[in-house]
């Protein structure tokens, strides 16, 4: 059986927007789990996600104690046959393929946040690197994004970048 994922990150509610996106909403409705990837700002985003589904998250750099004290920096779970690991900040982009093979050896899956920028590599080691840029806060890029993916056994499918 398929499990589909909603990845977010980046929302900053409400400093860079006052809510969760229709279509972000939506998408978790859809998803068996919400992945969300740190710098929710306000607790209120991780309860209204609660109340969409099931949510595996880490606080970021700009989360207060009042979520600091609900979530991990690092979370992780396996997802049928992937070892998923979450966390929010992995340092420049320059170097990122081998400094998370070395931090995260255990793991198939790397989900990310913190700059914005959405991203998809493979490492050398094979593991996938996943940053769903920000359904908010755009900065220097040209749309806000989401990413959505299904998990069937071992293998990723349908690994969309979602323009908001």
């Amino acid at each position: 059986m398929a499990t589909t994922l909603l990845l977010i990150a980046d929302t900053h509610i409400p400093g860079r927007a006052r809510a969760l996106p229709d279509a972000v909403l939506a998408a978790a409705d859809a998803a068996d789990l919400i992945v969300h990837a740190g710098d929710w700002v306000a607790a209120s985003v991780l309860d209204e996600l609660e109340r969409h589904g099931e949510v595996l998250g880490v606080y970021g750099n700009n989360d207060g104690d009042d979520l600091r004290a609900r979530l991990p920096e690092v979370a992780r779970r396996r997802v049928e046959e992937v070892r998923l690991a979450v966390v929010h900040e992995t340092g420049a982009s320059t170097g990122r393929e081998k400094r998370m093979d070395a931090a995260y050896p255990d793991t198939d899956v790397l989900v990310f946040g913190h700059s914005h920028i959405p991203w998809d590599t493979t490492t050398p080691a094979g593991l996938r690197l996943l940053n769903p840029g920000s359904p908010t806060d755009r900065r220097r890029q040209p749309h806000k994004t989401f990413l959505t993916l299904t998990i069937d056994g071992a293998e990723l499918r349908d690994v969309d970048l979602v323009v908001v």
